[in-house]
């Protein structure tokens, strides 16, 4: 008797539904269809996601929904991946004895040293043997300010920099008799202590500051002893970099890292095996701690830290959507990955930010099957058409996978989607053996948006995504690889000289002042912090012998595996081991999505035939 099923993925990020009428054993795929997953993946929030997608396939397919017989849900355990990242330092700049400044247009170019002093102040001076820095705060209009220096210049006094609160460096510089550095754009310029000793100093375009940037530079401008060289040197770290800087010595001023105490990651094991391990510590120590488990059965954090509410931010927010207790969920898995973080410099005066170290945490909060249950019941009384719990979601996606022509048993998959990387294994009598990890696209997106301070997570995802070019004329530009694009059609002009993601139709023209090679390079290496490294742990877990030389072949699934560079990132890595990577081909047309979807229909199938 002909059935007509429909196969539904529920995912962190995205919902699939797949429709076919199933026979005996023979099974005939009529329509797919994907949307973005409504509320949290597992809760009732769904049903209004999957609704649409059924209703869309069935429009594809030429049915309606009521002729639909059956449809099966996967088993859609609630899985909250949540992203957090702790610093581990931090600098403290005290008496504002730095501005590590990087305005957009500076003027003028070269290093001043002298005594800050205020530019109506400036005729009142010593003349006889002594540099000045000019101070320009907002009141002071450019004209008059440059016609003011230029007076003063020809009185005798030697003015070698100026610090300037407007956007006014380029026009106060364009009018001076005597050409000087200025640094513009300094916004809490009442805090640039005046009559102590200062240096100014201005990169020609295209190049970055050389004397500022080095802990000797420092110690020559400002006469240092050793001692006081090795205080200095966090000074030049902040301003590694930049085109402008201005450091200013004051008796008691100092640039100092704090070691911030981020909170301790408490490990519970198997047999009441407890580990710890500090936040302080980075990544790689905290992962191997984790590999010291044989099994981990929950994790907190330490009370009253950052990393503790995080972990208890969990529970909490998964109790309310399933109504269970907090104390009876669990955190199942987690991935620490190294990060730097952006961050406001502590004491600073133009909102100066500093590269500084931290840890990002992904981690996975699992609960009963009671929720998915409630899914179904919705989704059934809604629609009026029957609706089962399938099977585990990487046992579905292997018997999708296997649709893929070329496969066949011994197959391993690795499903990688937004909040979560799986892999799973099915040897030869058709045993599966699966793994389920924190960390996979939603990180990625995150650790973009952080390490590039573009407070946007939508265009942190659209850079993650996207290949990038620098739009060098109305007709050419150059592309990431350093090819160069030539176009019959004029580039549009807000695109003219900016860094840009290339999306299939359209050119998005990015602010941040970083290159397109630094873009680049933080999306590819947040690619493999998150993916390789947990293809890596995935792929271990479901091999027998925990050893990857023993595998032969792995198939991509999921949303990630269409991504334009994460499969060749995998395919290299694994073809260390000896190991045949490649994405699939579900059904043989819809590449490495529908997996699941695909698979809970043909595990409906009593007398299964694989190839």
């Amino acid at each position: 008797m002909k059935k007509i099923l429909a196969g539904v993925d529920i995912g962190n990020s995205s919902t699939e539904v797949a429709i076919a009428s199933v026979e005996g054993n023979h099974t005939e795929f009529f329509s797919q269809y994907l949307v973005k997953t409504t509320g949290i993946k597992g809760t009732t929030d769904n049903v209004k996601g999957i609704r649409l997608a059924l209703q869309e396939a069935a429009k594809k397919a030429g049915i309606e929904l009521k002729d639909i017989d059956l449809i099966r849900l996967n088993d859609a355990v609630p899985v909250i991946g949540d992203l957090a990242m702790d610093l581990i330092s931090e600098t403290i700049i005290t008496e504002s004895s730095m501005i590590g400044h990087n305005p957009d247009t500076p003027g003028g170019a070269g290093l001043g040293v002298g005594i800050t002093v205020l530019i109506d102040q400036l005729l009142d001076v010593e003349k006889k043997g002594q540099d000045y820095i000019a101070v320009i705060p907002r009141n002071f209009d450019y004209e008059w300010a440059a016609h003011q220096l230029n007076r003063v210049v020809s009185q005798g006094i030697s003015i070698t920099g100026a610090v300037v609160q407007k956007d006014d460096g380029v026009l106060i510089h364009n009018r001076l008799n005597k050409k000087i550095p200025i640094v513009d754009e300094v916004a809490m310029i009442e805090k640039v202590p005046l009559l102590k000793l200062a240096a100014v100093e201005v990169a020609l375009p295209g190049h970055v500051i050389r004397t500022l940037s080095n802990p000797y530079g420092l110690s020559t401008v400002f006469q240092l002893d050793p001692d006081q060289t090795i205080q200095i040197a966090l000074v030049a770290k902040a301003l590694v970099g930049n085109r402008s800087a201005v450091v200013i010595r004051t008796p008691k001023g100092e640039v100092v890292e704090r070691k911030i105490e981020a909170g301790r990651v408490l490990l519970k094991g198997a047999n009441n095996q407890k580990l710890e391990v500090s936040i302080n510590d980075g990544a790689a120590a905290i992962m191997n701690t984790y590999e010291k488990l044989e099994v981990l059965v929950d994790v907190y954090g330490e009370t009253g830290t950052n990393v503790g509410g995080m972990f208890n931010g969990l529970r909490h927010d998964l109790a309310q959507l399933t109504g269970q207790l907090p104390n009876d969920i669990t955190i199942s898995d987690f991935l620490a990955v190294d990060a730097v973080i952006p961050t406001s410099i502590n004491g600073a005066m133009a909102g100066e930010l500093s590269m500084e170290s931290g840890v990002a945490l992904a981690s996975m909060v699992k609960t009963d099957k009671v929720p998915v249950q409630r899914v179904a019941s919705l989704l059934e009384k809604e629609i009026g058409v029957a609706v089962e719990i399938g099977g585990i979601e990487a046992e579905m996606a292997i018997r999708g996978a296997l649709t893929t022509p070329g496969t066949r048993k011994p197959i391993v998959i690795l499903d990688m989607g937004g909040g979560s990387t799986d892999a799973a294994m099915m040897n030869e009598s058709g045993k599966i053996k699966s793994s389920h990890l924190a960390g996979a696209g939603d990180m990625v997106t995150m650790l973009i948006n952080s390490e590039l301070a573009l407070g946007n997570k939508e265009l942190a995802e659209k850079i993650k995504k996207h290949p990038l070019g620098k739009v060098l004329s109305l007709f050419h530009m150059q592309l990431e690889d350093g090819t160069m694009l030539f176009s019959e059609t004029p580039f549009p002009p807000y695109t003219f000289g900016k860094v840009v993601i290339r999306e299939e139709d359209d050119l998005i023209p990015l602010a941040t002042k970083a290159s397109m090679e630094k873009i680049r390079d933080t999306r590819r290496s947040a690619k493999r912090r998150v993916f390789v490294t947990n293809a890596l742990r995935a792929l271990k877990r479901v091999i027998p012998t925990g050893n990857l030389k023993h595998l032969s072949f792995v198939v991509m699934v999921g949303g990630s595996a269409l991504d334009f560079e994460i499969p060749q990132m995998l395919t290299e890595e694994l073809g260390k081991y000896g190991i045949v990577a490649g994405f699939a081909n579900i059904r043989g047309t819809e590449g490495p999505r529908n997996a699941v979807a695909t698979g809970l229909i043909l595990a409906s199938v009593r007398h299964e035939v694989f190839k």
